[in-house]
């Protein structure tokens, strides 16, 4: 049984929150005399330095940090539409986690011939044997096999029931419309598969860290998102020697590059999430891995870790 609907009003207000939204309102019960409101969410701060990165990559950035023991947010076009691309996977593990016990996490899910795309590293090795369902998330998370991701999709009831899922999170703003590898298009001013930094950032702050998820499936989560590997040189390339990072990339058209996770300081302070999406608007164009770990420099300076 899915534990996300009654979270549907905590994740619209984290959303809220991450849009410049006011904290709690006092307490009715206080007495006019002893009444106090109680602290609000910093207001969101401009992460400063982004403009210049995006002149000089020639590309357009949004990003949304979360430091979660503050509950300060720094935003560059957090509002602003992306392809999400592979982000995805993340949210679609989160999400079947949510939804399966732990019999159908061992059971195994048929993998047929053609049910293999042309990334898929994992899944093209079990086709007629099948995997178990656990190493399907894996294989979607770790290795980000497209293969796995449309096999989530499916178990989810396609994409438009993976878009009503999101939504059981708060988020109404993330878009599903599509499979890999079409959902990668990123076409500009296409809506569909899209989302926004401050939408998935919400929704990844539940999944990752909230709630949402029992303490065994969320570690499970967490740890697929740290073995990752293929963010090497973007936000973990960005972060000081001895932090941790568990993140899930994203490539697409129009040089369309994401990163996004949850980033764990060396001192064991709170962790930060951060969400960079990026892109440059022309077919054809590459993506820049170095754009994505020079704007987590950034989020390091001025998270004041």
């Amino acid at each position: 049984m899915s534990r996300l609907r009654p979270l549907v009003l905590a994740a619209g207000v984290l959303l809220a929150a991450g849009c410049g939204g006011t904290g709690p309102a006092p307490d009715p019960t206080a007495s006019a005399s002893t009444s106090s409101t109680a602290p609000s969410a910093p207001a969101p701060a401009a992460l400063a330095g982004v403009a210049d990165l995006e002149v000089a990559h020639g590309a357009r950035v949004g990003a949304w940090v979360l430091d979660t023991g503050t509950g300060q947010v720094l935003e560059h076009r957090a509002d602003e539409r992306f392809a999400h691309a592979s982000v995805l996977k993340l949210l679609l593990v989160g999400l079947v986690l949510d939804r399966v016990t732990d019999a159908e996490l061992d059971a195994v899910v048929p993998i047929e011939a053609d049910d293999v795309l042309e990334y898929a590293p994992v899944t093209s090795e079990h086709v007629g044997t099948g995997l178990p369902l656990r190493e399907v998330m894996e294989a979607a998370i770790v290795v980000s096999d497209n293969t796995a991701a449309n096999l989530l999709i499916e178990r989810l009831g396609g994409p438009a029931a993976v878009q009503a899922a999101v939504g059981e999170l708060g988020n109404e703003v993330t878009d599903v419309d599509r499979t890999e590898p079409d959902l990668n298009e990123a076409t500009p001013g296409d809506p569909r598969d899209t989302s926004t930094p401050a939408a998935l950032g919400a929704s990844i702050e539940q999944l990752v860290l909230g709630d949402v998820l029992p303490a065994d499936r969320r570690a499970l989560l967490g740890q697929w998102l740290r073995d990752n590997t293929t963010g090497d040189a973007a936000i973990r390339a960005g972060v000081p020697a001895g932090w941790a990072v568990g993140d899930k990339t994203g490539s697409g058209g129009y040089g369309t590059r994401n990163d996004a996770g949850v980033v764990w300081p060396a001192d064991g302070g709170a962790p930060l999430v951060v969400v960079l999406l990026t892109d440059r608007g022309t077919a054809g164009a590459t993506s820049d891995d170095g754009l994505l770990a020079d704007v987590t420099r950034l989020v390091v300076a001025q998270s004041g870790r």
